[in-house]
Formats: C-alpha cells, structure tokens, sequence
C-alpha cells in the first residue's frame, strides 16, 4: 500500500504539474479528479513553493502586464471599416505562441463537426472557445460551449481591452496546421453577438492570406462588381473588423499550398448571455 508520505507527495507534484500546465490541463474539479494523477483532493492548500500561473506568465512573459505602444492603419472600403496594427512585436508573438501551443486544448469528436448540406463533417483546422460562464457560439448547426478562461488569455484579452476600450467576454480560437487548413467565406453574424461592436482578431504564427469579399460580387451572376480586398496578417498583428463590416463582406482563410508553418487565430468576442443556446 502506498505510504501516506508518498501520496501526499504525488498529490503535491500533481498539483505543481497543473499549474504549470503541464499535467492534466484540468479545469473543474471533475477535471481534476480524471487527470492521470487520480487526485483525491482538489481543494487542498497549495505547499510552499509552488508558484501560480498569474505569477509565471508575469515572471515568463513580462509584456503582458506591459502597456501596448501601437500604431493603428485604417482599412476603409464601401461598408468595410478595420483597424490593422503590429499588436506584438516578432520576439513576443513568439512567445505568446509557444505558451498558447502548451496550454490551449482544442475540441475533438463532435464537437470538432460541422453541418454542411445536411452532412456533419470534420472541420479542416483545430477549434476550441473560452470565455465568461455559460457563453455558448453557435454555427453550422453546432453550439460550442466557452472553456473557462485561462489566465493567458485573459491577459491577453485586457491588453486588447487597454489598448482599444473595448471589452470581450469570449474568445474563438482557430490553428491551421499549415496551408491546407481552412476556413471558407463567412459573415460573423450570429444572433449571440453583440450588435455593432467590434471584433478583435489576434494572428500568431504563419502569414496566411485573409480575403475579403462584399455580398453583392460572390455570386455566379453578381449584382455588380466590388474588388475584393486581401490582406496579410502578419505574426503578432490584430485586426479590428467594426460595424458594419460583417453586415456587407464575406471573410474567408483559403488554402495555400505554399504556408508550410502553423497559424493561430484568436477572435475576442462580445457575446450576449441570454442570447446563448445551452451547450
């Protein structure tokens, strides 16, 4: 039988582990008591060195608690109003990825299908939500409910906030493995957002093209012609997508068989609770 000074190590070093993110990735305790360690109490105090993922990311990653100096590029077309700015400079994108490849765990099985002409199929990228308790996104006939936030991401999410007044309860997060990955055209336009605020999306990793295409030019037999704007969102960037952009323009992520590396996309969201389906 295992010692009672034994467990109460294998306890402390599990506890260790999660916060570090390395062990378990547990985020209720319901999760803590499935993580490979079987710990039998989730609730106990911390030991005397062990130090919390606040106090890492601050030690790791000193940025994040630092105000951001950036410059903003205004992208105007008929009904098409973003903001573009270099949000992270290539030293700190690199980090922030490195840390968000450990610790953010993506949908997998249902979750991870979407309905198209009544067949559910595999999206082709990683998806997964955080944000505020109880928030659900729902699209192409799936509702995915929002992780609690981790404290990267909420760091994350307060830097955008200081540095546009804005403010996001929730978070949609998309990794294309390389350029085979995908999203197709789309509006941002779910009932759930709120109406007319802005939409902050943050890239890490691969420049990957991010085409914009008005309503009225993507049909077989156009309406008339709008040219259709591609940008490339650097490593680090954010963009801004403001009222009324996604009322009038399709956004999309083709394939490129050229990008080789990963790319990360977070969109911080502002989300109205009672609008949300139940997960």
């Amino acid at each position: 039988m295992e010692s009672k000074c034994v467990r109460k190590k294998r306890h402390y070093d599990a506890l260790d582990d999660i916060m570090h993110n390395i062990a378990g990735h547990a985020f209720s305790d319901d999760d803590f008591k499935k993580s490979k360690y079987e710990l039998e109490v989730v609730d106990a105090e911390f030991p005397k060195g062990v130090i919390s993922m606040e106090e890492t990311l601050n030690n790791e990653l000193p940025f994040l608690s630092q105000p951001r100096n950036c410059q903003w590029r205004a992208i105007n077309a008929e009904n098409l109003n973003l903001e573009y700015s270099n949000f992270y400079n290539e030293k700190e994108a690199d980090m922030l990825m490195s840390q968000c490849e450990k610790e953010i765990i993506y949908n997998v099985g249902e979750l991870a299908k979407v309905q198209m002409f009544g067949k559910w199929i595999d999206i082709p990228r990683k998806q997964v939500a955080y944000g505020d308790e109880g928030l659900t996104y729902t699209f192409s006939g799936k509702t995915l409910p929002a992780r609690p936030w981790t404290s990267l991401l909420l760091k994350i999410r307060d830097q955008i906030y200081e540095a546009t007044g804005y403010t996001f309860n929730f978070v949609l997060i998309n990794r294309y493995k390389d350029g085979n990955d995908y999203i197709g055209e789309h509006k941002d336009d779910e009932k759930e957002l709120y109406p007319g605020y802005p939409i902050a999306s943050l890239t890490l990793g691969q420049l990957r093209d991010f085409v914009f295409k008005h309503q009225d030019s993507r049909r077989i037999k156009a309406l008339r012609n709008v040219g259709t704007i591609t940008l490339q969102l650097e490593h680090g960037s954010l963009l801004l997508m403001k009222h009324p952009t996604n009322s009038y323009w399709y956004h999309s992520l083709p394939r490129r068989k050229k990008a080789i590396g990963v790319r990360l996309n977070l969109t911080f969201r502002r989300m109205e609770p009672s609008k949300c389906k139940a997960a």
